[in-house]
């Protein structure tokens, strides 16, 4: 039986580099984007080969989808590498943080925001279907921000809120292909997103802790290890739906 592919945006760093290296352990190879950190993405490519996994890291900037037709053609050139015609799972993971009060948001933050969380991803998608594979599984990325409030995250949530409800769109007009939908969202996690902050700042830190069920902040591996569930044949029926992994955050 030939080995899976994932493609995952944004896998140099963070929980992308964590999720492709969950899924290496499963025996899936990778096709991952990185935008700016070209030595991270072939350090992850070495880790990766290590693991027994092949791996292709191309460049990528989410935010602009004028470059996105361009892009599928280098992924059709990284599947030859692979020998494969296309790929199973994609992983729309790329994104930034903007913190910004409702009253304070200023278009060109708003721009940005939708550019990377939602447009970005609704086309990539949309221009990578040809790619992927029939009975093939995506992972959108939302937040946990959907369903608690945190000020300085409107237009941050809002986007990841679209996100989820175009999840539930994808399920639906994919189906036919057999193309199973979810979306995950994580709670927060100790990465260098949005500057770290919930990673270095300790007080922000132990405010997660105290409003989270099972006591401390996200791991970049608990959301590596639900990622890589979600993609497991186990899980195949799980479609359309958003799944919150934050060790049960403001329950």
């Amino acid at each position: 039986m030939s080995r899976k592919i994932a493609l995952i945006t944004g896998a140099s760093r963070g929980l992308g580099k964590n999720a492709a290296l969950h899924l290496a352990a499963e025996g899936v190879d990778i096709i991952g984007t990185y935008n700016s950190r070209a030595d991270e993405a072939q350090a992850l490519v070495a880790e990766l080969e290590q693991r027994g996994a092949k791996a292709v890291m191309l460049q990528l900037d989410v935010g602009r989808s004028d470059s996105f037709a361009e892009f599928a053609s280098r992924v059709e050139q990284a599947l030859q590498q692979l020998e494969r015609p296309r790929f199973d799972f994609l992983i729309n993971n790329a994104g930034i943080g903007v913190h910004a009060l409702f009253a304070e948001t200023t278009p060109e933050q708003f721009d940005l925001l939708m550019n990377i969380q939602l447009k970005g991803p609704f086309f990539l998608t949309q221009q990578l279907l040809p790619l992927i594979n029939d009975g093939g599984r995506i992972i959108n990325i939302s937040s946990g921000l959907t369903r608690f409030s945190l000020p300085g995250y409107a237009a941050y949530a809002a986007m990841k809120g679209a996100m989820e409800v175009l999840t539930r769109y994808q399920a639906k007009e994919l189906g036919a292909r057999q193309i199973g939908v979810n979306i995950l969202a994580p709670g927060a996690i100790e990465t260098d997103f949005g500057g770290g902050a919930v990673r270095d700042n300790a007080a922000l830190n132990a405010m997660v802790a105290s409003n989270t069920a099972l006591g401390r902040a996200g791991q970049p591996d608990d959301i590596g290890g639900a990622l890589s569930m979600l993609l497991a044949p186990g899980a195949q029926w799980i479609n359309g739906q958003r799944v919150e992994a934050s060790g049960g955050m403001f329950l």
